[in-house]
């Protein structure tokens, strides 16, 4: 089959577009005809081997699993054993963090993690949804009328359906990015937007009642100047030595503030919800582009660099 493997940690010029062996499913997986797969920061963690915390799930000196992708739509075409509940020629979805394989036309992923794709979204719409709506979710759960929320990193997949959360409870939103996403973000809705490049929110003067990181480059000391008393700052990802900071120096932090980590259960039931909303019309993902295979390694790029608006979407 046809897939964009590697072999080794490193830029874009890792991957390879070749044929490699068609997958069999082990006990408790499926395997599935991939229709789309979404790109997410985390695939280029994984492509990067950087942050660390990415090698010691992927591969410590060399990646373990050679095909990236991980929020993946596709038709079932085989069960392993022990998998009850689903059957072949079902369409489903899910986040498969953990075993990947999306940028290929054929994966394998655990049952477990399986969602049917309901019958009002796309197969690109759906593939934006799992890991991206999860944080989504997980990140504005306890919003409410007039708390004011900074979203650093607010134009890409999680940011943009965060944003819509954000505003539908009724709170005022600042938005942080790149000058290319600013205006752009204004137009979705935000209420306040801030070029990173020309200001650093923790100098700004401001305070916000809660933030949300997608991607840390600052210590609690700093976070604390930026944040309301009683306010709440949750990070998704960053590099070990920020995070660290973070927890333990959040955790030893006055209690006036919450400094910390944003955990995201992922999973079928994260999944579902998403799914719901995103059929409600609650959440809609913005997509850039859908991409062929052989894009593979343009998307990551891009998506590592913070260029991307929202999602790009790979259809083998």
């Amino acid at each position: 089959m046809k897939a964009v493997a590697y072999n080794r940690y490193g830029g874009p010029e890792q991957l390879r577009f070749s044929d490699i062996e068609m997958p069999e499913p082990k006990k408790g997986q499926v395997r599935v005809k991939v229709s789309a797969c979404a790109v997410n920061l985390s695939d280029w963690e994984y492509l990067v081997g950087s942050p660390f915390y990415s090698r010691l799930v992927g591969g410590l000196f060399r990646p373990k699993v050679p095909v990236l992708g991980s929020d993946i739509v596709g038709v079932i075409d085989k069960l392993g054993a022990d998998v009850t509940g689903l059957e072949v020629g079902q369409r489903v979805m899910g986040d498969f963090v953990m075993t990947r394989g999306g940028f290929a036309e054929y994966a394998c992923v655990p049952a477990s993690h399986a969602v049917a794709v309901p019958d009002g979204l796309s197969d690109e719409v759906a593939a934006c949804l799992p890991q991206a709506g999860g944080i989504a979710v997980a990140g504005t759960s306890d919003l409410k009328e007039g708390i004011r929320l900074l979203i650093n990193g607010a134009g890409g997949g999680s940011g943009t359906m965060a944003l819509q959360l954000a505003k539908a409870a009724g709170s005022h939103v600042t938005a942080v990015d790149n000058n290319r996403k600013t205006g752009w973000l204004k137009t979705l809705g935000a209420d306040e937007v801030i070029d990173y490049r020309k200001l650093n929110f923790t100098k700004s003067g401001q305070k916000w009642d809660r933030i949300l990181d997608m991607v840390a480059t600052r210590g609690p000391s700093e976070i604390s100047d930026a944040l309301a008393d009683g306010g709440v700052y949750k990070a998704l990802g960053g590099s070990v030595r920020i995070l660290l900071s973070l927890v333990v120096g959040g955790w030893l932090w006055p209690k006036r503030q919450s400094i910390g980590m944003l955990l995201v259960p992922s999973g079928r039931e994260l999944t579902e919800r998403v799914a719901r909303l995103a059929m409600e019309k609650r959440i809609t993902p913005h997509l850039e582009a859908v991409l062929p295979l052989s894009s593979v390694p343009e998307a990551l790029l891009r998506t590592g660099q913070g260029e991307v608006r929202g999602k790009i979407v790979i259809r083998p």
